[in-house]
């Protein structure tokens, strides 16, 4: 190991070090419910029977008749649901098993004083056997491939601004925008290059959902490496923050839902395309080294991660974490889907399920062909494990998945730091 690259590790290191103690200063709830399967690792054999002890504690100990609502069965469709048990000693057990591969859930509320406080964990049956339900369109590459190529007709037009009150020592933060899919289609993003004279692999980072500015991310451009965050809305990512909280309960409300039936106008079009003319405008920077780039992001920006891979092929590496967008149709075969849950409380419509197999997760990671790192945990409410899997095992590439069980739509300040390491070390040709 080279002394740069020391260097590099020591310093994630010690800022996993510094986040982690900060975290660990936040308030945690008075009243803590422990759900905890009897195996280790948190998953079994098909048809084996999966035990979970729940226990309420008040500063480590038991509470005595203490009141529960819980919730059993398989995640996100449960079948057993009950409310004010009492539990004299404040532990009582329940066990549950899958007749096929996928994830069975208890989730547990204790009520005291009038307040609601949760525990719950989640049992895998096999999960690297799960298959995803959505169908790949037949014309799915020549469509991906005549929208980006129509795309590409339109000038990038880049508009490239410094950023003085962000720049360091170490590196210069721009603001930055280039047509997308149409004139006047932009993208907004910041972009973060170190000024030292050279020429640096770049990583592209993609937004979770939601409508919010965003700041890039200069701790990574100090390390040696181009960074690039972007937005998906067209809309600069530096506005006051009322912009974004006006855009995202008016115009783009559901932006999710926007045309999702119609495969050419669907809102997640121009999002996709966005990634790839991303990739477009990093390839036009004379600090980029022309080879090495990256893509990264969780939840939404997961999905994009995996949708960007399987559509572009300059890039080299994929880091995801918990990827949203991934089987929509789990729902329609009596399981869940991924996050928007689009048909777990209404049927589709007339075109729905067609134009969202263009969309879904699942379709794109079919068509990965560079190393990927994946890490997600099974207790993930927004982004079921099961549609998560879907995706992950129809991937051939080399990959890596890292489970962190106890996890849900978040993650630990290792687990984050765990795939920059991985994510910097293979641009850094470790």
């Amino acid at each position: 190991m080279t002394n740069k690259t020391t260097k590099v590790l020591i310093q994630l290191l010690l800022f996993a070090a510094l986040t982690l103690n900060a975290a660990s200063q936040v308030g945690t709830p008075l009243i803590k419910v422990i759900v905890s399967p009897d195996h280790k690792d948190w998953t079994y054999k098909v048809n084996e029977t999966a035990k979970f002890s729940v226990q309420v504690l008040q500063y480590g100990n038991l509470i005595d008749n203490v009141t529960i609502d819980y919730e059993t069965g398989p995640e996100a469709l449960p079948d057993v649901k009950k409310e004010g048990v009492v539990l004299k000693n404040g532990k009582t057990e329940f066990s549950g098993t899958m007749k096929v591969p996928g994830f069975y859930r208890v989730r547990v509320w204790a009520v005291v004083d009038g307040r609601r406080y949760e525990g719950l964990a989640t049992a895998g049956f096999e999960p690297e056997k799960i298959q995803p339900t959505v169908k790949d369109p037949a014309d799915f590459e020549a469509f991906w491939t005549n929208a980006i190529a129509e795309a590409r007709k339109v000038n990038l037009d880049p508009k490239i601004t410094l950023m003085p009150e962000r720049c360091t020592s170490d590196i210069n933060v721009y603001q930055i925008s280039f047509q997308n899919e149409a004139y006047s289609s932009r993208i907004y993003g910041i972009l973060a290059v170190p000024k030292k004279p050279g020429k640096y692999p770049a990583i592209l980072k993609v937004p979770g959902a939601g409508i919010r500015p965003y700041t890039g991310d200069a701790r990574l451009a100090s390390l040696g490496f181009i960074t690039l965050e972007i937005g998906i809305h067209g809309i600069p990512v530096n506005l006051d923050p009322q912009v974004y909280m006006d855009l995202n309960g008016g115009a783009l409300a559901g932006y999710w839902s926007i045309r999702m039936n119609d495969k050419n106008t669907h809102y997640y079009k121009r999002v996709y395309i966005g990634c790839v003319r991303a990739v477009d405008f990093i390839f036009t920077l004379p600090e980029f080294d022309g080879t090495n780039v990256a893509v990264t992001g969780g939840s939404q920006g997961g999905a994009l991660t995996i949708v960007t891979s399987g559509l572009d092929k300059r890039i080299k590496f994929a880091a995801a974490m918990y990827p949203a967008l991934c089987d929509h149709t789990g729902y329609l075969n009596k399981r869940a889907g991924g996050w928007p849950h689009y048909f777990k409380s209404m049927e589709p419509k007339s075109g729905e399920v067609e134009t969202l197999g263009y969309y879904d997760v699942v379709n794109f990671a079919r068509r990965v062909t560079v190393p990927g790192y994946y890490t997600w945990g099974y207790n993930d409410l927004t982004c079921p494990p099961t549609s998560m899997y879907s995706a992950y095992n129809t991937i051939t590439a080399p990959k890596e998945l890292h489970i962190f069980q106890e996890t849900g739509h978040w993650t630990f300040p290792e687990q984050a730091e765990m795939l920059t390491i991985w994510l910097t070390g293979k641009l850094k040709g470790q």
